[in-house]
């Protein structure tokens, strides 16, 4: 995100936005790799709600929030992108709050990676994991990518 500093992102977590609510999607090759034509939109909060549930050494995906939503709601997916908006808007209005933290630092990306577009990048993010016990690998010559080895021992279950 840019011009974070200029932004209210507590403003925009309790930003509903006519939110939850239900597509009905029409693209074959998207129902093919979501399972289905059911698509469901989370709000902000929602996000929030379940990324402040996850205790200290424990993590979470945003792919298994994902999931998690689209089981309660009974719909067949959770659309991703909003998802990934969301999630770092929960964590850059943390961030801007002094008291009731969300502990955002432990809501990877798919595969255990860490994600850049929180306050503080990587670094930031890193420094917190490790200090809860994790331990992070680099991946990648070029483009590199730093993930937290065996996150799913430390996988958080929304069931």
């Amino acid at each position: 995100m840019a011009n974070e500093d200029k932004k209210d992102f507590n403003a925009m977590l309790r930003d509903s936005k006519d939110m939850p609510k239900f597509q009905t999607i029409t693209d074959q090759k998207s129902i093919k790799k979501y399972g289905g034509d059911r698509m469901y939109f989370a709000p902000p909060l929602d996000y929030d709600r379940v990324m402040r549930q996850v205790p200290w050494g424990k993590v979470i995906t945003v792919e298994k929030i994902r999931e998690y939503f689209a089981k309660r709601s009974k719909a067949d997916f959770t659309e991703p992108i909003t998802a990934g908006i969301f999630v770092s808007i929960a964590a850059w209005a943390s961030h801007q709050r002094s008291e009731d933290i969300t502990p955002y630092w432990r809501t990877l990306k798919a595969n255990g990676e860490l994600n850049p577009k929180y306050p503080g990048g990587i670094a930031a993010q890193r420094e917190k994991l490790e200090a809860e016990g994790h331990v992070i690998i680099q991946k990648g010559r070029t483009n590199i990518r730093y993930f937290v080895k065996d996150y799913e021992k430390y996988m958080m279950d929304l069931s």
